[in-house]
């Protein structure tokens, strides 16, 4: 058989490493697929003197790349969205394959590409695109395909993680860590995407539409970072026997999906609750298995390079399928995906973490009791915390209760003479069912 012919968009980290585990692993690869995988063009707009790229033609124009003939799988490594959008289109438009690792792109766009991608009878593999080196994508579409998924809970951010960890192992603010976050590269100049959760509701985005069925909906999912989370928080969270995370969370509910990306107090005892660092973790809840939980690298140049090596090698194993007439390439089915509401945040029912800061005043609790005890939300623990800066800190943890009345209840909280600032909300899952 005639080798199948590959384009690497980008060599940067990522693409650098993908040609060098192609080129490494070249014997392994063909053994694994039955064909050889020849790369044929990169697109760069810079030199890459430490790697191999002789006999592979080199250009800054990527549309004219993915118009090539001795091309059949084009590899999307630059990331944003533009101009990949458009060379994705247009290597949809000539019948490449495409691997991409732009979870960005994907979520907010996703629906009009894979569309595309359908009409014209060709895939885009993504596996890369979520959780780094974990093969989640591969867990839930072939693992679990017998199961109905439930519920998935992920650390899909490792930077988040990251601060998180270092906030509760040595107690040192937010604002410390996200500097040696940043100085070690783990964080952005401007850490937005990450700190503040839109990095894991792009991941979650995928994910959700994955192991549910359902039409990618970025914009529906709940997104709120850890930016307000103090070490009080954190070292509170622990007297009470719990750990905070960032999770991104896709649960069935009976009216809907929740899709929310949020700190969440978590049991120590659970095994998320135990994953520290930059690591990734993704719990999944399904029907016939019960819960398994997948743990590893969910970011950095060799773990996203190894799943994109891995959808490149799942798509040259279909491109053969294709050529020798025993079949055609599995298309997403996106026309059976299912309609299913995304249920707004105040919908979603969970326990609760509240910070209050009061003056201390004789009646203050009874008064912020009294309202909790108006609407109905039970108070599962208390916390009265010494003074700090003049203020007592109020730690309640409540049971579940519909988030609109946690809002009003800490709408009126908020209002009361005595209380000093926001209230700090941090929703709790068990991730037993």
């Amino acid at each position: 058989m005639k080798p199948v012919r590959l384009a690497i968009l980008g060599l940067g980290t990522v693409g650098g490493g993908v040609l060098q585990l192609l080129q490494e692993n070249a014997t392994e690869i063909k053994r694994r697929t039955g064909r050889e995988i020849q790369i044929t063009h990169v697109g760069t707009r810079r030199p890459r003197p430490d790697l191999n790229l002789e006999g592979i033609q080199q250009s800054d124009n990527l549309l004219e790349i993915v118009r090539q003939p001795d091309v059949d799988i084009v590899v999307e490594l630059i990331g944003g969205l533009h101009p990949a959008k458009d060379i994705i289109i247009e290597a949809i438009k000539h019948g490449k394959q495409v691997v991409t690792a732009n979870k960005a792109l994907l979520a907010e766009h996703g629906n009009e590409l894979f569309t595309l991608a359908d009409q014209h009878v060709v895939q885009i593999a993504y596996e890369a695109a979520v959780a780094g080196g974990i093969p989640i994508i591969k867990v839930m579409r072939e693992g679990l395909a017998a199961n109905r998924i439930n519920w998935l809970a992920g650390i899909i951010n490792g930077t988040g993680n990251f601060i998180l960890t270092e906030m509760r192992e040595k107690g040192r603010p937010f604002e410390d860590v996200l500097k040696e976050a940043q100085e070690l590269g783990y964080a952005e100049a401007d850490p937005t995407f990450d700190v503040e959760g839109i990095d894991a509701a792009h991941k979650l985005t995928l994910l959700a539409s994955i192991a549910f069925g359902i039409p990618l909906q970025f914009d529906k999912v709940y997104t709120e970072g850890i930016s307000k989370i103090t070490a009080q928080d954190v070292q509170y969270a622990e007297e009470l026997g719990f750990r905070i995370k960032h999770l991104g969370i896709a649960r069935r509910a009976e009216k809907g999906i929740e899709l929310r990306v949020h700190p969440t107090l978590i049991p120590k005892e659970q095994p998320l609750a135990n994953v520290n660092g930059v690591q990734n973790a993704i719990a999944v809840n399904a029907s016939a298995v019960g819960q398994t939980m997948y743990y590893g690298p969910g970011a950095g140049g060799g773990p996203t390079a190894s799943a994109a090596v891995a959808d490149i090698i799942d798509l040259v194993r279909d491109i053969s399928y294709t050529e020798d007439g025993s079949g055609t390439i599995p298309q997403l089915a996106f026309e059976s995906l299912k309609d299913i509401p995304i249920l707004p945040r105040q919908e979603i029912t969970s326990g609760y973490y509240l910070r209050i800061n009061v003056e201390d005043l004789t009646g203050v609790l009874a008064d912020v009791t009294t309202i909790l005890s108006h609407l109905g939300i039970s108070i599962d623990a208390i916390l009265q915390q010494p003074r700090l800066k003049n203020r007592i800190p109020i730690v309640i943890m409540t049971d579940p209760i519909v988030e609109s009345k946690m809002d009003e209840a800490i709408a009126k909280i908020q209002a009361l003479p005595a209380t000093h600032g926001e209230v700090i909300r941090i929703r709790l899952e068990s991730l037993e069912h």
